[in-house]
């Protein structure tokens, strides 16, 4: 069925309203915030970027910000779950979501842990070696009985965020555009890529390689909830483990001095 052109030009809007309140945003800065460190005069490889920074110097608001700060940026997810929403069951069958088959999906979404992970460690310790990281912190909270939590927390939002709207959401609004599955699978790859720019260069081809994957594995089965797996789990083992890696990397994991 063709969509009519006034409804193209309105999902075009709303696409661009759905990129504008989160990822597209971060998109956007990560762009403004590389061009800032590059022109630093304190060389890449010596620069440092916190994911998970502390909010206040007073532990119990600096917890309500935390969980404020991931509440808040779930509501693109709510917005584009209330735009696919469908009537009959499964209601988010459009987002690849239908509650069937989670065993199998979990499983897949643990193999691609083990395909992703270890070439993207390896990838960022060569890539550290070469300058084109900055030193990432993906844990800058002080230790509090809740830091643990709200890392795995931050773990979900992310994966949450990210996959919902680059691989559920712009699939399937590019493809009522009547976009092909190479053109949505690379532009959906380039805007993953973007909004990690602030990593530095290395991270968009990490970024990009990583979205290339998931793309084409999720144009062929059409199933969300593996990547949403393999999402957390690559970032929760990543910012709940980060202190252990840079105390025995330090080369390579540890913060510029």
């Amino acid at each position: 069925m063709t969509t009519p052109p006034a409804s193209r030009a309105r999902l075009r809007w709303e696409i661009a309203i759905v990129l504008a309140l989160g990822l597209g945003q971060s998109a956007v800065y990560a762009i403004v915030q590389l061009a800032y460190r590059l022109t630093d005069s304190v060389p890449l490889a010596d620069q440092t970027a916190t994911l998970n920074p502390s909010r206040s110097d007073r532990e119990i608001f600096d917890f309500v910000y935390q969980v404020l700060s991931i509440a808040f940026s779930l509501v693109p997810v709510l917005l584009v779950c209330f735009l696919l929403w469908q009537s009959s069951r499964p209601h988010l069958a459009r987002l690849g979501l239908d509650g069937r088959r989670i065993r199998g999906d979990v499983g897949r979404g643990i193999l691609l842990v083990l395909a992703i992970g270890i070439p993207g460690l390896a990838l960022y310790a060569t890539g550290r070696m070469l300058g084109m990281f900055v030193a990432v912190d993906p844990a800058g909270l002080d230790a509090h009985w809740w830091t643990v939590p709200i890392l795995l927390l931050s773990a979900a939002r992310a994966s949450i965020q990210e996959e919902f709207v680059v691989l559920g959401y712009l699939f399937a609004r590019l493809k009522q555009l009547g976009w092909g599955p190479w053109p949505i699978i690379i532009a959906t790859s380039l805007l993953r890529a973007t909004y990690h720019l602030y990593q530095g260069p290395g991270a968009f081809l990490g970024n990009l390689a990583m979205g290339l994957l998931f793309g084409w594995l999720f144009a062929r089965s059409g199933r969300l909830l593996p990547f949403l797996v393999a999402h957390f789990l690559i970032d929760a083992a990543v910012f709940v483990g980060y202190p252990w890696a840079a105390a025995t990397w330090p080369a390579v994991f540890g913060l510029p001095g």
